[in-house]
């Protein structure tokens, strides 16, 4: 059986576009048809994330309307709705298709509008991400998800004495690596006084530990290794893909201090994949806010439990330290159009698997993870992918 191989990848900036969603998606899937050299009518299939276009934008039923846009007519089709997770459980989906024979080159990608462009505000767009909470229990009573990773971080802190100023130490490494990247939203350094100064929204989180809501787009193309060497893209490959789900409400769950889901994914793609923590070169994480990456890196068995709160402080996730996280600038920095994102992370890992991240590019990148969860950590799917020898 073959193991999947991407061999294209494309993405466009993250941040505001005043563009609809299929001009939008349009620009990245293009850009991965071309970097891989393949012809439209060789793709066989199109798995497709979006999360919030049937809410935000009264568009739904939106997987055929992308694929008629980019000449993809006729061909199996489907969208994916995971929250924050959906581009990556399209991924995974188009993973396990190629690799079980179903089809030959799958497109993948997803793709949102989350900014004012779309006509509504941040406080309108935050009601509408809400509906990934619970909604008899936990929506009623006002929550939403800067609430939710706030819950988390303070047991977290509790626990373990993780500080604010740790979490700014994640914003500002973030926003470090972010420089680097040319499709950033907010490509630029900022300070750990910045982020401290920067207003409360939901304590321990000032407005620099959130990520941004952005608008992009995110594709790649997935082929079997056995004829990736057919294409014009270099290839990279796919050696495991793990997904796990944890309860929903956050009452209900085992651990406030753990990511579960996130643990069993990890363990569930390191087995595929026949590796440990220790052979990541590098990781791309879903730090939606800085407490949350606290919890990733554990969860993924970077650092032991309670110790995450001091890596970036430590300067054990930058470029040059043990395990770099979020060499993109992550969510944080990069940005977070929520469809997108999943598919957004396999572009980088494959970009720096290849090497061809420019300045943050990862020395000796050889083995990469992406974390991907969704809503209140309750979707999560792990992706390791390694270079080609």
């Amino acid at each position: 059986m073959p193991r999947a191989t991407v061999v294209g990848a494309g993405m466009t900036e993250f941040g505001p576009h005043d563009r609809p969603l299929e001009e939008l998606f349009a620009d990245a899937a293009f850009a991965s048809i071309d970097d891989a050299g393949v012809a439209l009518d060789e793709i066989d299939a199109f798995y497709f994330g979006n999360a919030l276009g049937g809410q935000a934008e009264g568009d739904t039923h939106l997987a055929p309307k992308l694929a008629t846009h980019v000449g993809l007519r006729g061909i199996p089709c489907q969208r994916f709705e995971d929250a924050c997770a959906t581009s990556s459980n399209a991924f995974k989906h188009a993973v396990q298709a190629v690799e079980s024979g179903v089809h030959d080159i799958a497109l993948v990608g997803g793709v949102e509008r989350c900014t004012p462009e779309t006509g509504l505000g941040t406080g309108e767009m935050t009601e509408i991400f809400a509906s990934a909470a619970h909604r008899q229990y936990e929506q009623p009573a006002g929550l939403t998800f800067p609430g939710v990773f706030a819950l988390l971080t303070k047991r977290h802190m509790h626990e373990y004495g993780t500080t604010e100023a740790q979490l700014a130490e994640v914003a500002v490494k973030n926003h470090h690596h972010g420089q680097y990247n040319p499709n950033a939203h907010f490509g630029r350094d900022t300070t750990v006084e910045a982020v401290l100064e920067s207003p409360t929204v939901a304590d321990p989180f000032h407005l620099m530990d959130c990520c941004p809501f952005s608008d992009g787009a995110s594709a790649v193309v997935v082929v079997g290794d056995d004829r990736a060497e057919n294409f014009a893209g270099e290839p990279v490959s796919v050696t495991g893909v793990g997904h796990r789900t944890d309860a929903v409400p956050l009452a209900d769950k085992e651990s406030l201090t753990a990511t579960l889901a996130a643990r069993d994914a990890a363990t569930e793609a390191y087995a595929q994949a026949d590796i440990t923590p220790d052979d990541v070169d590098f990781a791309e994480v879903h730090d939606c806010f800085t407490g949350a990456e606290v919890l990733a890196i554990e969860a993924l068995g970077f650092f032991e439990d309670g110790t995450g709160g001091r890596a970036a402080a430590e300067g054990r996730t930058y470029l040059d330290g043990d395990i770099p996280v979020n060499p993109s600038g992550g969510l944080k920095a990069k940005g977070h159009p929520i469809g997108a994102t999943g598919t957004a992370q396999i572009v980088e890992l494959t970009k720096q698997l290849r090497g061809d991240a420019d300045r943050r590019q990862v020395d000796g990148a050889a083995t990469g993870i992406a974390h991907n969860l969704g809503g209140d950590a309750a979707t999560t799917v792990v992706t390791v992918m390694e270079a080609r020898t």
